[in-house]
């Protein structure tokens, strides 16, 4: 097996261990006190170590792949021990935990998986195998959610893209081809003896004025060279091979290429039209005003639903909302300007805001209502249907961009802790095996 291959399950094994790991695995591991290794505040048993080469060895028979030596699998895995050890500590500092409802879900998967349609079931099945096996069970896949949670953010906070960065993909072969853009191509080929090169030279200047394949085709062959002109139609940029479509993409209508030397002959192509994906981006927008009032330690969350609903009755006799948003909201950014908004787009705000937005008719107050910031009153000022084609193409693109740097900058955060952590081996074998 190639040693890259073998990483990646090592990879696999440390970043999702028991979403991908049988139940008859993870039951299997016997407690041990023997502490084989010292990862800042906590500890790596050698319990943890052999459940870990059980488990990579489970997946790497599953694959049908080589299991390699012993020695070596006891190194890589206890260094993703480590690693997964060192992020625990990042979790404990940025207090990242597992929501209940997402926990539950990601349990009842495995338990489905397993075959058993209830919690219930599951985990009278697991614990009559062994004691707390279930406990154990839904602790690590507690920890594998909240460290994905950990890594997405930060993570994702260290991947810089530029507007640039964004303009340049867009206009490159493969944001045209994502943006579904199609071109419409003249491709000729000339081949023959050595005077090829100096007939495309001439059928490139010739295509200057026409689009006619068939007439460049009859005028420029001889019987030593021979001229293949096509009217490609209009296709995607995807449908055309990526050395062509990058030198096709950046042209204007009526510009041809230079010419691309290849082992077939000497070729040019004409973009002779261009036109972008059909589909726009039309989304309904609020004008918005909302008072916010929050929870806070000299707000008790019952004073703050009694104070919104004050503010509520006090709008309903007539007051002037934007004074009330401008006195009272907490939303200090909003409140100077008398609670607006502004234009607020589907998918901006926070779901239960959202929904009110929805539902609340255009010039009607909301009833108040609660989201994770405190209690709301809102109103709809307007609404608009709004082009934002160009706005989703960005957001496109700086999420492929994004997706494209997270695996690097995962692996350069992931470096960068281990390298932190402060490690003690205290078995003199594993201590040898790193050697």
């Amino acid at each position: 097996m190639k040693t890259k291959q073998l990483k990646q399950i090592f990879k696999a094994s440390a970043l999702a261990l028991c979403l991908s790991t049988s139940m008859s695995v993870f039951a299997a591991a016997q407690p041990k006190d023997e502490i084989v290794a010292v990862v800042d505040n906590s500890v790596i048993l050698r319990s943890d170590l052999d459940q870990s080469i059980a488990e990579i060895t489970h997946q790497l028979q599953a694959k049908k792949q080589t299991v390699p030596p012993v020695e070596y699998l006891q190194q890589q895995a206890l260094e993703q021990l480590i690693t997964r050890q060192a992020q625990l500590e990042q979790l404990k500092r940025y207090n990242v935990k597992a929501d209940e409802k997402t926990l539950n879900d990601a349990v009842l998967k495995v338990a489905k998986d397993s075959g058993y349609s209830s919690l219930e079931a599951f985990q009278q099945k697991l614990d009559s195998a062994a004691p707390n096996t279930y406990a154990s069970l839904r602790a690590r896949i507690a920890e594998d959610i909240a460290l994905q949670r950990l890594r997405q953010q930060l993570v994702t906070s260290r991947i810089q893209i530029s507007d640039q960065d964004v303009k340049n993909f867009l206009n490159s072969p493969q944001g045209q081809a994502a943006l579904g853009n199609q071109v419409h191509v003249l491709h000729v080929r000339v081949s023959g003896n050595e005077n090829a090169v100096k007939v495309a030279e001439n059928v490139r200047k010739e295509l200057a004025n026409s689009n006619d394949a068939k007439a460049l085709s009859t005028k420029f062959s001889t019987k030593d060279i021979k001229v293949d002109a096509a009217d490609m139609g209009f296709r995607n940029l995807s449908d055309i091979p990526d050395e062509l479509a990058a030198r096709v993409a950046p042209l204007q209508v009526g510009q041809t290429t230079e010419l691309i030397s290849v082992r077939d002959g000497v070729h040019v192509l004409k973009l002779i039209d261009r036109k972008g994906g059909e589909q726009k981006a039309i989304v309904p927008q609020f004008q918005t005003r909302h008072i916010l009032i929050q929870p806070s330690e000299v707000v008790s969350p019952e004073n703050a639903k009694q104070m919104i609903d004050s503010l509520y009755s006090r709008l309903q006799k007539g007051e002037d909302f934007a004074v009330l948003a401008s006195t009272f909201s907490n939303d200090t950014g909003s409140a100077a300007n008398g609670g607006s908004l502004g234009w607020v787009s589907p998918g901006v705000m926070v779901p239960e805001f959202e929904a009110q937005m929805k539902a609340t008719p255009k010039g009607e107050i909301s009833k108040p209502f609660q989201s994770q910031f405190g209690w709301h009153i809102l109103q709809v000022t307007d609404t608009r249907q709004q082009d934002m084609t160009h706005e989703v193409q960005e957001r496109m693109a700086r999420q492929i961009l994004g997706e494209r740097q997270f695996d690097t900058e995962l692996d350069s955060w992931l470096r960068e802790i281990r390298n932190n952590a402060y490690v003690e081996i205290k078995d003199p074998a594993l201590e040898r095996n790193k050697k």
